[in-house]
């Protein structure tokens, strides 16, 4: 059961504080980071931290709500695009942009897609939604194969993403992928 209460104005700033160092820690070292270096880093102690964040998943989706918040922003910008094929693809290419965003992510969130009571749902299912109705209005429009489900998009954008964290150097792998990909897709 959920404490509806308002957080106490110190419970709010190790909050805040935590949830800074848990993005600085995953952006420098990955979605691995050590939890013990992030409450230390936050001034706070471990079990303050698990009484914010139960696990390492919870705390991955409260740094990435922001961005689940922009993911799903441009999905609805692109739900009344003229093309709706080339509506999707840009939202592809966003979410293999974000799930590239902090190294590990895009296994963490592949991992999600399968367990439903992971705290990474949270973000999975709302975009699992949102890349619904793009993928709806491009097999609508004829341009998108029938047989083609989101589930097995995110999948391939999350894969992707991991093929490219893997290789760093190549800054245009991941499109070229991408494009591959959607070479299959095509009605």
């Amino acid at each position: 059961m959920t404490d509806l209460r308002p957080k106490r104005a110190d419970a709010r700033r190790n909050y805040e504080r935590l949830l800074t160092e848990a993005r600085a820690a995953f952006a420098e070292r990955g979605t691995d980071a050590s939890l013990e270096e992030i409450a230390r880093r936050s001034g706070v102690g471990i079990g303050t931290l698990y009484r914010h964040f139960p696990n390492r998943q919870a705390m991955m989706n409260a740094v990435f709500q922001e961005s689940l918040a922009d993911l799903l922003g441009r999905s609805r910008e692109l739900a009344g695009a003229k093309e709706p094929c080339t509506a999707l693809v840009e939202w592809l290419r966003a979410l293999i942009a974000h799930a590239g965003e902090y190294r590990g992510l895009a296994r963490a969130l592949m991992s999600a897609s399968h367990d439903e009571s992971s705290a990474l749902s949270a973000c999975s299912v709302p975009l699992r939604d949102a890349g619904e109705r793009l993928l709806g209005r491009a097999q609508e429009s004829g341009s998108v194969r029938a047989d083609v489900s989101i589930g097995d998009l995110m999948q391939l954008t999350n894969a992707i993403a991991l093929a490219a964290e893997q290789d760093p150097a190549d800054t245009a792998l991941a499109d070229r992928l991408l494009t591959l990909t959607l070479r299959g897709l095509r009605s």
